[in-house]
Formats: structure tokens, C-alpha cells, sequence
């Protein structure tokens, strides 16, 4: 597929460096760089919901089950 974008002329000037020094194509070199972009950024979105919900529930731990956990880790030696 073919598009256009604007990007700051320095910004260009930089990746077309970086295609020419990786020996890829400027084509390449942007549908990459949108691939890795895309692929880092799926799960956002995930983590901000969980936020939310963790955010307001109050997280403590029951007596027995801080008793339990305690004694688990005296058991291991450290």
C-alpha cells in the first residue's frame, strides 16, 4: 500500500541515514519502523484499565494468608 506523511525535515534527513548505513530501502526502512511501533504499542490501553480498576479496590492481604506466606519463605533458608 502506498501513502503519504509529513515528517520534520530533520527527521528525514536522520532516517534516510539510517537506510542508507542498514542498506534497506526508505520504504523498508519506515514499514519497519511503524511494524515495531505497532507491535511495542498493542497491549496499551490494557494496562491503563487495569490501573483503573487496581486503583480504587483496596489490595491487603488476609492475616492467615500473611501468616501463611511468612512462614513459607522461614522454610527456604534465606
Amino acid at each position: 500500500m502506498k501513502t503519504a506523511i509529513s515528517i520534520p525535515d530533520e527527521t528525514y534527513a536522520e532516517a534516510e541515514e539510517a537506510a542508507r548505513r542498514l542498506g534497506v530501502s526508505r520504504s523498508g526502512l519506515y514499514a519497519k519502523a511503524v511494524a515495531e511501533f505497532v507491535a511495542r504499542n498493542r497491549g496499551l490501553g490494557v494496562r491503563e484499565a487495569l490501573d483503573g480498576v487496581y486503583s480504587v479496590e483496596v489490595a491487603e492481604v488476609g492475616e492467615a494468608l500473611a501468616r501463611a506466606q511468612a512462614a513459607a519463605i522461614a522454610d527456604e533458608g534465606w
